[in-house]
């Protein structure tokens, strides 16, 4: 056996599980956006680009694909800002942060549902520990002024808390692993020559993390963009649909109203969308293969 053939064989159980977890679904999804389907009746009708019009031209969408937008640069600005500063920290205190870092991936540790149940008790109306405790040290007038799951002009604000809290530590563990490796005699150098704090983090330190920033916001990019569980716990994508975002919509048009085919032309769509965001962030973050 050749050295070929044996690598094929050693990655053959791998493709085989991603063929038939990852790529079948797909080829799955893309067919069944070109159908009409009853899954009751167990019948289905080609239609073409019927989904893809349908959903294109549909209000919901669009409504859902702006919001789904909102989010994900507020979640994943936030956390970015959050966790380079943290991450900063921890690399200014070098060995002395270790205690802190291990608390502060503590919550990287709790499941996503557990996070939105944990968070809808802290904000929601009438009895949210929140609010109780802004009217008890004077900052609200009443523990219900702030209907932070029921406002729908801020109820996608307040859904996105969770997120944050959850995952910043994720940022913040990649961030600080791009500082430990940056190299020293750049940085030194730098240094020497006088560069002040602010000058080095953007014309040397920030530079140099590129190839670590852009993996850290494209995958909680496409991480954010795909919330789900937090916001279904919390709200269900209400009121008045103000934090229903693109999954929440896929998943209300396929369980909730029974229309698999259009769930299906949404995801592909969306599956396109994440795809561009991800190439456009490759080359205008990282831009492989260019000097910085």
């Amino acid at each position: 056996m050749t050295d070929n053939q044996y690598s094929m064989l050693l990655m053959a159980p791998a493709a085989i599980f991603l063929a038939i977890l990852v790529v079948w679904p797909v080829v799955k999804l893309v067919v069944d956006s070109f159908y009409n389907l009853d899954p009751l009746a167990g019948t289905s009708e080609f239609i073409g680009l019927g989904n893809y019009v349908d959903t294109l031209t549909s209000p919901d969408f669009q409504a859902a694909a702006g919001r789904t937008v909102v989010y994900t640069l507020l979640v994943v600005a936030a956390e970015f800002v959050l966790g380079l500063a943290t991450a900063l920290l921890f690399h200014a205190l070098g060995q002395r942060s270790r205690v802190f870092r291990s608390l502060f991936l503590y919550p990287l540790m709790i499941a996503p549902v557990v996070a939105g149940l944990l968070w809808r008790f802290l904000l929601i109306d009438n009895f949210g520990i929140i609010g109780t405790l802004l009217a008890n040290v004077g900052v609200l007038s009443d523990p219900n002024q702030i209907g932070w799951l029921s406002n729908p002009d801020i109820v996608l604000f307040s859904v996105a808390i969770p997120d944050i809290w959850l995952t910043t530590s994720f940022m913040t563990l990649v961030l600080f692993a791009g500082l430990q490796n940056l190299p020293g005699d750049v940085i030194e150098a730098a240094r020497l020559d006088g560069v002040g704090g602010w000058r080095m983090l953007t014309r040397i330190m920030l530079p140099l993390l590129r190839p670590v920033i852009a993996v850290a916001l494209i995958v909680r990019g496409v991480d954010a963009a795909k919330a789900f569980d937090v916001i279904l716990i919390q709200t269900n994508g209400g009121p008045e649909q103000a934090s229903t975002t693109l999954s929440l919509l896929i998943y209300q048009t396929m369980v909730r109203f029974g229309d698999p085919g259009l769930a299906s032309a949404m995801s592909v769509l969306y599956m396109i969308a994440m795809l561009i965001v991800a190439v456009i962030a490759i080359g205008t973050i990282w831009r492989p293969g260019k000097e910085s």
